[in-house]
């Protein structure tokens, strides 16, 4: 059975309105460098019986994560996720097919896209929000490219310290725009940003500064010292901001920030494998908010009075003159917003503190059992939720031994910072107990 909805007839019907003679024609266009000259190498088409069984032998041939205690974090985290939240996001007035945004039929889409873009904007100490985005990668990326349009200056700084994957979207976003990106180093001692390698002439001619917050290896910058200086610049200040920390460290808002972003899937959305989560964006100041790119949901009211709400702002390629249009992002993701919208309305601003509050302790608590095993932290900066510790031991051995204890290790730092070769990169979470950090901790002193 072909899964192809149209005939043969039907499909020749339509080639003969376009006036070609084969499907392949309409392909013309693809220069032949770059076709496949021989069909890919894939296998025979399976039988749908068979298809489910060999899917199932594949997903059985996986590591099973639902036994497995996770110190892994790195970008994805395994946080509580209130049971609420799957049972809201999955009642069918959300969990649709199409994004449904006209105004007179999706008054609940849009209310919950304005009440998220609220608690995105109160929890970063910033003027607004949009509706999300892609993630907290490509966020950063737009963040850049805004900030570059509105000081109209054509370099970014980026610091080492920031996530290597998020490094590598902005300058992929970057390089085809024309815009230099100059990578600020790192102090070995403290794990953050090299204060003393920004110089005044660094900063005469950049659109932001990138400011992690806290950075990759969860150590925490002077942001308010950063702040003024590129400020003083006459550049912008842009925040890459993890959404838990600020449960407990001050709002970007609060020192200076002009654009914060950040990636949302500790708010509501499981690790799946890496994604999806959401991005968020907001920033400061009308000169900006009508900058931003994506969709901003705004309040009113009807000719009778009533409230409603509308999309305020489509400043993308799809609703303007494409030369006009801020972005090219052609969605959002309502789906995990909406999930991590009603995470943060369920625990509310003291149930946000209270989850930093233990991802702090618990940090700090498997930080001194380490080091009672002889496993020292790598760096003297202070942390949240994630910190890098040192050993005399091949990482990616002892996580495939941690397995067997039943533990997800955290993530070698080798690759990526080779100045880093015996050092990962550890999470802990709300979600971990102490019995599982002190057992993680003497599995670990069984292997180093």
């Amino acid at each position: 059975m072909r899964y192809i909805p149209t005939t043969s007839e039907e499909r020749q019907h339509m080639l003969d309105f376009l006036g070609v003679d084969s499907v392949e024609e309409l392909f013309d266009a693809v220069p032949d460098r770059i076709r496949t000259e021989k069909p890919l190498p894939l296998p025979d088409a399976l039988a749908e019986a068979q298809l489910m069984r060999h899917m199932k032998e594949l997903s059985e041939s996986n590591v099973s994560c639902e036994h497995l205690v996770s110190f892994l974090g790195a970008g994805s985290y395994d946080h509580l996720i209130p049971a609420v939240v799957n049972h809201i996001t999955s009642r069918g007035e959300f969990l649709t097919a199409y994004t449904p945004y006209q105004a007179e039929i999706s008054q609940g889409v849009l209310q919950v896209i304005f009440e998220f873009q609220t608690l995105i904007a109160e929890l970063t100490g910033m003027d607004a929000a949009n509706a999300s985005m892609y993630d907290g990668a490509t966020s950063l990326a737009e963040a850049c490219l805004m900030a570059c349009n509105v000081a109209r200056r054509s370099k970014v700084l980026l610091p080492e310290t920031l996530h290597p994957e998020w490094v590598d979207v902005v300058k992929l976003y970057m390089e085809n725009q024309d815009i230099s990106v100059q990578m600020i180093p790192w102090n070995r001692e403290t794990g953050t940003m090299d204060v003393a390698a920004l110089h005044e002439d660094a900063a005469g001619d950049a659109a932001c500064l990138v400011i992690p917050y806290p950075n990759f290896f969860g150590v925490i910058e002077d942001v308010a010292k950063l702040s003024r200086w590129i400020h003083d610049a006459g550049g912008l200040l842009v925040t890459a901001a993890d959404p838990v920390s600020l449960g407990l460290l001050e709002a970007p808002g609060a020192f200076g920030a002009d654009i914060v972003v950040g990636e949302g899937q500790p708010f509501g959305n499981t690790m799946n494998f890496g994604g999806p989560g959401f991005g968020f964006f907001a920033c400061s100041g009308s000169k900006l908010i009508r900058r931003m790119p994506g969709r901003i949901v705004g309040e009113t009211v009807d000719t009778e009075g009533r409230r409603g709400y509308v999309l305020t702002l489509q400043t993308r390629e799809q609703h303007i003159r494409r030369e006009k249009a801020t972005s090219n992002i052609c969605s959002n993701q309502a789906l995990n917003a909406l999930a991590g919208a009603v995470h943060l309305s369920v625990i509310g601003p003291q149930g946000l503190k209270d989850v930093a509050y233990q991802c702090l302790q618990k940090t700090a608590y498997l930080k001194s059992q380490l080091r009672d095993i002889g496993i020292q932290a790598a760096f003297s900066g202070p942390t949240f939720r994630e910190f890098v510790v040192q050993a005399d031991a091949n990482w990616d051995e002892v996580n495939k031994r941690l397995l067997d204890h039943g533990f997800l290790g955290g993530l070698p730092l080798g690759e990526r910072f080779p100045e880093l070769q015996h050092c990962v990169l550890l999470s802990v979470t709300e979600a971990r107990t102490k019995d599982e950090i002190d057992r993680f901790v003497h599995a670990l002193g069984g292997l180093c």
